[in-house]
């Protein structure tokens, strides 16, 4: 919303020293966002001043017009004598009064005027348009003043060149401010100084006033609860709109069309009440406001036929639709250049349905803009009035007594509110009259004492709590009147067992030498099929988004896979081939039995026990998850020595990183799962409990994401691995340690897990640790036949272990290994 200074001070009696920058800051001060302050005009300087053209003399001998112009500006040159003038515009004649900068002035811009030689001429100034002169965006021809404008008078004062305008980015909690009527009571409230309500007009009175104007129903109560018409006839279309009006117009950011709509305009922006003309002779009919049927089209002012929703709220005659209520009118019953009998209208349109209607078409106005938003319900009488006396005072109509005025009644909504509760909400105390005071001041009605029962204005829609209430008297006490405290912690509050266990998570990954990925929640088919699932995988079972941020995106992630592919991909695209990332979130499983629209709960109240489990049943499971991606080095080579690619073994070891965070220990089974390598993957298990995969990714993967062959991959499930177990530290023995080798013989198909836990298990509680740190192939051990060579460290807490005992628990470890994996002693 642009507010020009001067307009606000039509309404309110500001001290005479303040400028836009102050009031800026009293505005901002109470809650309104002033963006920027315009100075316009500051850079002009003059002598500007209005003369009189006495002749005109057309030169010849040139490609476009050129005439030379003898202007009567009184005493403003020193001489009293006529001004020689060349000017290339023919829209003006002899007895014209025009703006005319005389050498030495500067119009916008810094554009100097100087006296010069042009066309074999000497020209002592310009003739100026009203785009020179910063008031309008019509260049086509100079500005023409009414006949009666006095020679030599000072154009900058007369035509109010400098002013200051406010350009406030209005919430959407205060529509109110969509006017220069709202402006100016904040204004006026902010400065405490009288406010001049530019609404409060006499409305005419008497017997032939009682009868309607045009007939009009409202035949749908909930798109719209009141419904103004008045008529005028006899409207000169040829009547201009008056400076004063096309300056504010251009001002506030709107484009001066035709007296007849820049009255409307200039009334929209003065009381926030959008208005719209009819012409007379182009309806058919009574009017109706209802809302669409099933394919009715109307062609829109910008010559755009739509077909109508049968959400859409429509005004209509007997033709049909003649207007999308609160948007756009139709084509068909436009003014136009020789319209001279009007209807017009004003009404409050329902702000959801008006809202909708401009989305769902994509056609936004500044009246929709208004509507949506919410719009003063009793405005519609008044700001109708206003516009046929305009239409009468500036454009010669008859104003024709009646109005016609279809409403639905609306109950007034009374809020209940404590005395004390805005000292409660601020800490601070402001007390009851302070209370009602500034209640008082946004317009409320307050009755009561201990407990006051508030009724807000009738254009404060959002003031529907006592916390708005509260939130109105804080912001004009003074923000800066509450003090600042430290918050205090209650005890016993933090982050939960489960937030710690993520964080613990994150950071151990961190170390490890993942660094976090964050990205979007949603996927595409094609990244499923990237990823080589089945028909019948259940991650194929996705949600579609009811408004995806992106159509090639419409999905909810079932794995955390795509995201990180891509991810690794671009970063591998820029150079960063040895990279390693990790991701935790959430991913989106539908539940089978899930109904197909989640419940709309009330606003009114808090949700019953009941009304959150229905909820909860309508949504998608979403488990939490971890996820790694790795590729190229994971060890860099140096002068320290070789490097080490990443393996399918790194990504295991990332998934036994997250689980020593909850004190698990993970086993690793093969497994075929997409999408990895079915000779490299992983099924990691928390003893019987499946959480998860981890292994080298399967090349058409890696094919279909862009990424280096062998990269690898790991996906768990974090709620699998159970809660987190309490951090004890380890006991330290501090008797020496027992190492003992073994080296088993075992076939190839048999995976070292296995072995190790065989060995873990018949060694008992004296073995400490257990490393697998050689595995051989070779003629050595036969064909089809691995060498696992196992180093375990014996160590007792009580005493020094004898060698005898070491050797027991080595030997009760291999004869396990024996007996599970069929391992024979390697030399044996």
């Amino acid at each position: 919303m642009r507010a020009p200074l001067s307009w606000l001070r039509e309404y309110v009696e500001l001290p005479a020293g303040v400028d836009g920058r102050a009031l800026a800051a009293e505005l901002i001060a109470a809650g309104l966002e002033v963006e920027t302050v315009e100075r316009a005009g500051a850079d002009i300087t003059g002598p500007l001043v209005v003369g009189e053209v006495l002749a005109v003399e057309e030169l010849t001998g040139f490609k476009k017009p050129i005439r030379y112009c003898q202007v009567d500006v009184g005493d403003a040159n020193g001489t009293g004598e006529p001004q020689n003038i060349v000017c290339g515009a023919t829209n003006f004649a002899a007895g014209d009064r025009v703006v005319v900068i005389l050498p030495g002035g500067v119009l916008p811009g810094g554009f100097e005027i100087g006296a010069r030689k042009t066309y074999g001429k000497v020209s002592e100034g310009m003739i100026c348009s009203v785009s020179e002169l910063g008031i309008g965006e019509d260049h086509s021809g100079i500005l023409v003043m009414p006949p009666d404008t006095p020679v030599g008078a000072d154009a900058i004062e007369l035509l109010g060149l400098r002013d200051d305008v406010l350009d406030i980015a209005v919430t959407p909690d205060r529509a109110y401010a969509l006017s220069i009527r709202g402006v100016a009571r904040e204004a006026a409230t902010a400065y405490g100084v009288p406010f001049k309500d530019p609404a409060d007009v006499e409305l005419p009175r008497g017997p032939e006033e009682d009868r309607d104007a045009y007939p009009a129903s409202i035949a749908d109560p909930s798109a719209c609860d009141r419904f103004v018409l008045r008529e005028v006839r006899g409207f000169d279309p040829d009547a201009a709109t008056p400076m004063w009006m096309r300056v504010r117009l251009h001002r506030a950011g709107m484009r001066p069309v035709s007296l007849a709509v820049d009255i409307t305009n200039y009334l929209m922006l003065e009381l926030g009440q959008p208005l719209h003309a009819f012409d007379r002779n182009k309806l058919t009919g009574p009017i109706v406001v209802r809302r669409a049927a099933s394919g009715e089209k109307l062609e829109t002012l910008d010559h755009v036929t739509r077909e109508l929703d049968t959400e859409d709220i429509l005004i209509t005659d007997e033709s049909g639709p003649i207007s999308m209520a609160g948007t756009m009118g139709g084509l068909a019953t436009e003014i136009d250049d020789r319209s001279s009998d009007m209807v017009i209208e004003a009404a409050h349109f329902d702000d959801i349905g008006t809202a909708r209607m401009s989305r769902r078409h994509r056609l936004h106005s500044e009246a929709s803009y208004r509507f949506e938003r919410g719009v003063d319900r009793e405005l519609p009488l008044y700001a109708s009035y206003r516009a046929v006396r305009l239409l009468a005072e500036l454009g010669g109509a008859e104003i024709v007594p009646g109005v016609t005025h279809a409403e639905v009644p609306v109950e007034p909504v009374t809020v209940t509110m404590d005395a004390g509760h805005p000292d409660r909400v601020a800490g601070v105390t402001y007390g009851r009259d302070a209370v009602v005071r500034r209640l008082e001041q946004v317009g409320c009605t307050v009755e009561g004492d201990g407990t006051l029962a508030v009724t807000p204005p009738s254009w404060r829609h959002d003031l529907t709590d006592p916390n708005d209430l509260a939130e109105e008297v804080i912001r004009l006490e003074g923000y800066e009147d509450i003090p600042a405290r430290a918050p205090r912690p209650v005890a016993g509050k933090g982050l939960t067992a489960t937030q710690r266990l993520r964080r613990r998570v994150g950071r151990a990954l961190a170390g490890a030498g993942y660094v976090e990925a964050l990205t979007f929640p949603f996927v595409a088919g094609k990244d499923l099929d990237g990823l080589q699932l089945p028909e019948d995988d259940a991650r194929r079972r996705t949600l579609r988004l009811a408004n995806p941020m992106s159509e090639q995106e419409p999905l909810l992630r079932t794995t955390l896979l795509p995201g990180l592919l891509k991810v690794l991909a671009l970063n591998v695209g820029r150079g960063f081939g040895d990279t390693a990332l990790y991701e935790l979130g959430v991913v989106f499983r539908p539940r089978p039995d899930a109904p197909e629209r989640a419940p709309r709960l009330p606003v009114d109240r808090g949700p019953t026990q009941e009304e959150l489990a229905a909820l909860e049943a309508a949504l998608p499971d979403q488990p939490y998850r971890v996820a790694v991606v790795l590729t190229g080095d994971r060890e860099p080579s140096g002068w320290w020595g070789e490097g080490r690619p990443a393996l399918w073994a790194d990504a295991i070891e990332a998934a036994r990183t997250v689980a020593r965070e909850v004190g698990v220990e993970l086993t690793a089974k093969a497994d075929r799962h997409a999408p990895w390598h079915p000779g490299r993957c992983a099924a990691l298990y928390a003893g019987d409990i499946l959480v998860g995969h981890a292994g080298e990714l399967h090349p058409r993967t890696l094919k279909a994401y862009g990424l280096p062959a062998r990269s690898c991959a790991m996906e768990l499930e974090l709620r699998r691995l159970g809660d987190p177990a309490t951090v004890r530290a380890p006991h330290v023995s501090s008797y020496p340690v027992a190492t003992q080798d073994v080296a088993l013989v075992v076939d190839a198909s048999v995976p070292a897990g296995e072995v190790e836990a065989a060995l873990r298990e018949g060694a008992g509680e004296l073995l400490e640790a257990i490393r697998l740190f050689d595995v051989y192939t070779g003629e050595q051990v036969g064909e089809g036949r691995k060498s696992l060579a196992y180093a375990l460290r014996f160590r007792a807490p009580d005493r020094t272990l004898t060698a005898e005992e070491a050797s027991r628990a080595r030997a009760a470890a291999v004869a396990s290994a024996s007996d599970r994996t069929g391992a024979v002693l390697r030399g044996a």
